[in-house]
């Protein structure tokens, strides 16, 4: 489907009011997408604190309670693609309201778990009600806004979700101190309420065509990330070459690979894969890889160092990690700003990758005697590459397709975010492991020591030595993420960039449709333009 600026059918969910201001229904819709935003990304964040507490409780060990992360994760990464292309089909509402009683029931049964195995089949409930929630609220505000108008909400969205991210841990944390691990989880079944009950102030959205929903392809898809997804959070624990790691992997890549026959026949393809010949919106989608690869590392692993064997406690770390929120919050707003006033978008992203691979190359200033003064500079400069860049991603990725396939391509964008955070979490800490390997000559000692495990007492030389290797780790796989970043921003700046196209009053940018991606079998070709 093929639509204008202007045209009704573009806004989907809600008209401008008078003088161009938001209705009072945009609005409402906008709000419970961003209170979606900052709820779900507080508990993919937060949950990890409340695994000792769950699994002393529970009667369960270590690797089994570290589940109730690793399932709600998995579960959200491997279906949110599967959600989005569903909300197209089904309704975007419709989707988002099934993904918010979905998410609030799962709490509400992880709240009340008797068992560690009620408790992560809980988890895995709650985490396919988020993918509902989070593929169609990217699409909702795609259909909702258009031009600065949707600009600006998705970089309200991208600080909102950022903010979520950072509270996550500390939120947690109190929670879990004050009222318990149960009530944590009770907390977040009423925001799946809240959610629920928002989406009485929002209109349906859907493609303009019903065709038959992909379930072979829906079904490769989720098999496919899921196996992958498994395999490369488990690989760095349990080994590469582990049974469970080899089978998930292997199932991974068979049901990637048939995806694409299934999806070469299907009439309406679960996973256009035009999508994955658009050199933009593949710029766009490297963005956000280089984005979760940037921070993703510095957000799980530095608390460690910084509590073993910098010495700082717990409350004091948090609030050294609070650092990188500050402009995560206030600067999405001014990308989107800069953005709608003509500054180029591809000039914005790859100076916000630059500025996040300046900022893992600053921190390796890291020592063991390291001060908070000597890491604000760092951190801030982490928090502004990831707070600009979060401002003009998913706003001008999602300007890349026509309206119809929004909701696939929201949740292409988050599959991409979550399984990036996914792939840095487990490389980073192999990357500690491998270089402290090589150093001690000790697998064991290696991991302990890469997690912060370094003796305090009685031992003083033999913690220094194993601190300053544990920092020469750091430093190296610090300056390789800004190498990373900085080969990321030039690459990513020069497929989103902007050939052939004229510039429109407000600084929009609108590709010739030669450009588009291909329309599906039976649709108009053609794409939306790229507003804002």
């Amino acid at each position: 489907m093929h639509v204008t600026p202007g045209d009704p059918r573009s806004r989907g969910t809600g008209d401008p009011g008078p003088a161009g201001r938001p209705s009072p229904s945009t609005r409402g819709t906008l709000l419970v997408i961003l209170a979606g935003f900052l709820a779900l990304p507080m508990s993919m964040s937060g949950a990890g604190v409340a695994v000792p507490r769950i699994g002393a409780d529970l009667g369960a060990g270590g690797a089994a309670a570290q589940w109730v992360v690793t399932g709600y994760f998995l579960t959200a990464s491997a279906l949110m693609l599967v959600a989005g292309s569903l909300a197209d089909v089904l309704g975007r509402r419709r989707v988002y309201r099934i993904g918010a009683l979905v998410y609030a029931a799962g709490s509400l049964a992880a709240a009340l778990a008797p068992t560690v195995e009620v408790l992560l089949a809980a988890r895995v409930l709650t985490g396919l009600g988020a993918a509902g929630v989070m593929a169609s609220g990217g699409a909702l505000v795609a259909a909702t806004f258009t031009g600065p108008a949707r600009t600006r909400a998705f970089a309200a969205m991208g600080a909102t979700a950022g903010l979520g991210l950072a509270l996550g841990p500390s939120a947690a944390g109190w929670m879990v101190d004050a009222l318990g691990w149960r009530t944590g989880f009770g907390i977040f079944t009423v925001a799946g309420l809240v959610l629920l009950t928002g989406t009485l102030t929002m209109r349906e959205s859907r493609a303009t065509t019903r065709p038959r929903v992909d379930v072979a392809g829906a079904s490769l898809l989720a098999v496919g990330l899921a196996g992958l997804m498994l395999a490369v959070s488990q690989g760095p624990s349990r080994g590469w070459t582990d049974p469970l790691v080899l089978a998930a992997g292997g199932a991974g890549v068979v049901g990637l690979v048939a995806l694409v026959p299934v999806e070469h026949r299907a009439v309406n393809p679960v996973l256009d894969l035009a999508l994955l010949r658009h050199r933009r919106f593949m710029g766009w989608l490297l963005a956000a890889t280089a984005t979760a690869f940037g921070y993703g590392g510095v957000l799980a692993f530095l608390p460690s160092y910084l509590q073993s064997p910098v010495g700082h406690t717990a409350s004091t770390t948090g609030l050294i990690m609070l650092l990188p929120t500050v402009p995560m919050m206030l600067l999405p707003t001014l990308a989107a700003r800069l953005v709608n006033r003509g500054v180029g978008p591809a000039v914005l992203i790859a100076t916000a990758l630059l500025v996040l691979s300046a900022g893992n190359g600053w921190l390796s200033v890291l020592h063991p005697d390291v001060g908070i003064a000597t890491l604000v500079g760092p951190l801030l400069t982490v928090g502004i590459g990831v707070g600009l860049a979060a401002g003009v991603i998913d706003a001008q990725a999602m300007n890349q397709v026509d309206t119809d396939r929004a909701g696939m391509a929201a949740g292409m964008l988050n599959t991409v975010r979550s399984g990036a955070n996914a792939l840095v979490l487990a490389l980073f800490g192999a990357a500690l492991i491998g270089l402290l390997t090589l150093s001690l000559g000790e697998p064991d000692l290696a991991g302990r020591v890469a997690t912060g495990n370094i003796p305090t007492t009685g031992a003083d030389t033999l913690a220094g030595h194993l601190a300053g290797h544990l920092t020469d780790a750091w430093r190296v796989a610090l300056l390789g993420l800004a190498a990373l970043g900085a080969l990321a921003a030039v690459a990513a700046g020069l497929l989103v960039r902007t050939t052939g196209c004229r510039t429109g009053p407000a600084g929009t940018r609108r590709p010739r449709p030669a450009r588009a991606v291909p329309a599906r079998p039976g649709s108009r070709p053609g794409a939306r333009p790229a507003d804002g």
